[in-house]
């Protein structure tokens, strides 16, 4: 989610030499900024369990449907079209007789028509459905998967707020939550989350 301030590869070595990390607003450089280290002293701390939010706009989702489906060779085929489209899947959700697969509507481009017919070519779903204009936001926080009531508090501030949330994916390792909104809405998730949850 941060591509657009540092370059995925350029952390690793940083990482692993444990070197910390300041990132500073360029208009404003004697701000503090954000420190990106691998602990912090208070980190257990109750009341701040989500240490960053994040976000991009413009996604596309390829809901695919398909009843009694064979989940695991249904979606190895639409991720094999994906690929070979080179339009790199962001997010999967699963549900029991679909999956969605979220992608960059610039990198699907034009292709998306093709992406879709290949889709029905190959899988043979009951349907196809696209959604696009989705904004994605990120809360990340290491307490996050040991703190019960995490996804529903946000998932409360967000509607209180308005915001429709049309899309959920938890990462495999916890410590971050994502979800899809319409890209209208995105300056607004952006405002709940940091205003109800950074601290």
């Amino acid at each position: 989610m941060g591509a657009s301030v540092l370059h995925e590869d350029s952390i690793q070595p940083v990482k692993e030499k444990g070197i910390p990390l300041n990132i500073r607003n360029t208009n404003r450089p004697q701000d503090p900024g954000t420190m990106i280290v691998e602990r912090i002293q208070d980190e257990e701390r109750g009341d701040r369990f989500i240490t960053g939010i994040a976000g991009r706009k413009n996604f596309t989702i390829i809901k695919v449907l398909k009843r009694n489906m064979n989940q695991s060779a249904t979606l190895r085929h639409a991720l094999e079209i994906l690929d070979r489209y080179h339009a790199p899947v962001e997010h999967i959700t699963l549900g029991l007789d679909s999956f969605s697969l979220v992608s960059s509507s610039a990198a699907l481009g034009d292709g998306l028509y093709d992406v879709i017919a290949d889709i029905r070519k190959n899988c043979r779903p009951d349907d196809v459905q696209i959604q696009d204009g989705i904004a994605l936001v990120a809360s990340v926080g290491r307490q996050m998967a040991s703190r019960p009531g995490i996804s529903g508090r946000l998932f409360a501030a967000l509607g209180a707020a308005g915001v429709n949330i049309r899309t959920i994916a938890q990462d495999a390792d916890e410590l971050s939550i994502t979800v899809g909104v319409q890209n209208e809405q995105f300056e607004t998730a952006i405002r709940v989350l940091y205003d109800g949850f950074t601290g």
